[in-house]
């Protein structure tokens, strides 16, 4: 029987999720299988699968393996000793992007604290070989803190990514508790030093409610991505994977997710995009575009 505080957290109406099992989205999952590579769609069980895969034909695809030598109590890929890197891996992503005819990529991947080099060499590997068979299609990374290693990020930023993503995940507060070897000041720290290094590059993050923050710890959030001049933020909603994961203590409702990209626009963001199924690649390309078109009105108006 559940108990009253599972009766009051339980889904909303507007969390329902539309399946679409149709040939785009069957046939996706077929190449997937075919060419041994992991999207984060699967492994981290994104509820916008269905209509990534489906309607948009959109994938994220997750390198360096599918076990992740974290044990971030948010998130449900898994956790253990992963095996040895597959160095023909960078090649299968990009050819199954020129299979796609993908205009946007997300390449991101499990923590691999193994390594020395947090497995940067494989990422500006992937860059590469996606931009050469694709280089009309414009490549988004999504990489850990590669255990606060500077000269990691510079090793992938050098591969020149149109867009750097790293995911703040949560308020301050609940940093300890919710990411495992991260902290939330390193995740500021990469991202302001990778604006410094490569200033053209735009830089995003995501934040993700409902998992006891206050509403003023989410504008601080805000507030620090800003000092940090990260160009782009999408906010979502937590959704427990399973029991042994972090409860909802909070359903935001879309207005509330309306509110906050509101606030986030007028405290400096290029983009935002917020509602309560977005997550942090969730309509990317769309992101990407928006942010360059600022940029394109801004450049213009120095002149």
């Amino acid at each position: 029987m559940a108990t009253k505080n599972e009766e009051i957290l339980r889904k909303p109406e507007w969390l329902k999720i539309k399946l679409n099992t149709n040939k785009n989205y069957t046939g996706l999952k077929k190449m997937m299988r075919e060419k041994n590579l992991h999207t984060v769609c699967e492994e981290a069980r994104c509820p916008n699968i269905h209509e990534c895969w489906g309607e948009r034909r959109t994938a994220t695809f997750m390198i360096l393996g599918a076990v992740c030598t974290r044990a971030c109590r948010f998130c449900a890929v898994k956790t253990g000793l992963p095996n040895e890197l597959d160095l023909e891996e960078p090649g299968r992503v990009a050819e199954s992007v020129e299979l796609m005819n993908l205009k946007h990529v997300v390449i991101t991947a499990v923590a691999r604290d193994d390594l020395k080099d947090g497995g940067s060499h494989v990422y500006a590997d992937t860059i590469r070989k996606v931009r050469e068979r694709n280089p009309y299609t414009t490549i988004e990374v999504l990489p850990s803190d590669m255990g606060g290693s500077f000269d990691n990020w510079v090793t992938l930023l050098e591969a020149k990514p149109d867009i750097l993503n790293h995911n703040i995940e949560t308020v301050r507060r609940l940093t300890p508790r919710v990411r495992a070897r991260a902290t939330y000041d390193r995740s500021l720290e990469v991202l302001r030093r990778s604006k410094e290094l490569y200033p053209d590059i735009p830089t995003k993050s995501s934040l993700m409610l409902g998992l006891g923050e206050t509403w003023e710890e989410i504008l601080e959030v805000m507030d620090d991505l800003r000092a940090n001049n990260v160009d782009i933020m999408t906010i979502g909603q937590y959704l427990q994977p399973s029991r042994k994961h972090l409860k909802v203590q909070k359903y935001y409702t879309p207005l509330e997710f309306g509110k906050l990209r509101k606030i986030a626009m007028e405290k400096g963001f290029k983009h935002c995009q917020a509602g309560p199924m977005v997550r942090s690649s969730y309509h990317a390309d769309e992101q990407v575009n928006e942010a360059a078109k600022v940029r394109q009105a801004m450049g213009e108006l120095a002149e």
